[in-house]
């Protein structure tokens, strides 16, 4: 593997670390909301209802962008990172540190 890709790698699993940290932090928000009068009130279970609905809202988004991120690695491993999916050109090195699973170059995001 070039050395140009060593780094984009390193960022990725750097990302996938940080996604798998999220992970164990979400994990308490997203339990079932208990039914229990005496402890919650009913806007207070509201409340955590809505919590834990954005808890496992946040947990799909990092579930797509490991996925993602894991779909990267495996096109770094393949040579085929770094190449817009539609025409083949290079894609500019500052988009990709930006966001690593970019596929389109700007002018085919362009249309």
């Amino acid at each position: 593997m070039e050395a140009k890709f060593i780094k984009y790698k390193n960022l990725i699993e750097l990302q996938l670390e940080k996604l798998d940290l999220e992970d164990a932090m979400g994990r308490d928000s997203q339990k079932t909301v208990e039914l229990d009068q005496q402890s919650v009130g009913r806007l207070s279970r509201i409340d955590a209802l809505q919590s834990q609905a954005m808890a496992q809202a946040q947990q799909r988004r990092r579930n797509t962008l490991k996925a993602l991120l894991k779909t990267t690695i495996v096109r770094l491993n393949n040579e085929e990172f770094g190449y817009c999916e539609d025409c083949g050109d290079e894609i500019e090195e500052a988009r990709l540190l930006a966001n690593p699973v970019v596929i389109r170059c700007m002018s085919c995001l362009r249309g």
